[in-house]
């Protein structure tokens, strides 16, 4: 029932949700009526990406699964895959991205909402499980740049006799480095990912505003025409306001003349 709701776009949710909850009540289940009361109404980016989630399901589930596949090998510190994932997960976020965009009309800030839910569900598993199941009812978001662990880092265990060996010492400089350099990659690529979506908003913006300056001219075309017709009729008009006055003073004329006429005839 919470699927179906959520299937609606936005403008259908309430009055669909009440009748829902109307029947589940004449239906004798106060409880069921309660909960689907308590559903909140999706924001339009929420629905547009539980709209993907139904509609792409695969494209959707090889964004969430290469999400997953990030967040382990970040938690390994498995450099070669991170840089392998990450260059996979531009092109795969781009064309989910694409894909929730063009199954819904969304503004520039909509868009937006919806390239940050992705981006969440990307590095936290929580994010993705909420995606996958189809009911957000608000865009999601993550702020930190390394992806969310899955589970504590098992620390490793000391050489035995409780030395500390180069390759003990050596290890952790080692992985602190690569942290280091993931987190800077990691850096980067959200300040391109945020230039990108500036630059995909503004060209959206140009092309709404070029689509109302266009609106705009034929409104003006149009007003001018009929303006124009107005003036014409109105001068029409007032000929024959001026014809008619001239009308009836040519027949009060006549009016009096006969009756001159008249009189002398019978006298």
């Amino acid at each position: 029932m919470a699927g179906r709701l959520y299937a609606l776009p936005p403008p259908e949710f309430t009055a669909a949700r009440e009748a829902e909850a109307r029947a589940a009540k004449d239906a004798g289940d106060v409880r069921l009526a309660r909960e689907i009361a308590r559903l909140r109404k999706p924001t339009v980016s929420a629905w547009a990406v539980n709209k993907a989630a139904r509609e792409h399901p695969g494209d959707l589930g090889e964004l969430l699964e290469l999400g997953e596949e990030l967040r382990r090998a970040w938690q390994e510190q498995d450099a070669g895959a991170l840089a392998e994932l990450t260059r996979r997960r531009g092109a795969v976020s781009g064309r989910v991205g694409r894909l929730v965009r063009e199954g819904a009309a969304l503004s520039p800030a909509a868009a937006a909402e919806v390239d940050q839910t992705l981006d969440a569900a990307v590095v936290d598993a929580d994010a993705a499980a909420q995606v996958r199941a189809g009911r957000l009812v608000r865009p999601l978001s993550y702020s930190g740049f390394a992806p969310a662990p899955a589970a504590p880092a098992r620390a490793k265990a000391a050489p035995p006799g409780g030395g500390t060996s180069r390759e003990a010492g050596a290890e952790p400089a080692a992985s602190r480095r690569r942290v280091r350099s993931e987190e800077e990659a990691a850096k980067t690529r959200a300040r391109q990912e945020a230039e990108e979506r500036r630059a995909r908003q503004r060209q959206e913006a140009e092309a709404a505003h070029h689509e109302w300056q266009a609106a705009l001219a034929e409104a003006v075309r149009e007003q001018e025409e009929r303006a124009g017709k107005v003036a014409r009729l109105e001068r029409k008009l007032a000929k024959a306001r001026r014809l008619l006055a001239e009308s009836e003073q040519r027949l009060e004329v006549a009016r009096r003349e006969e009756r001159r006429a008249r009189h002398r005839l019978e006298g």
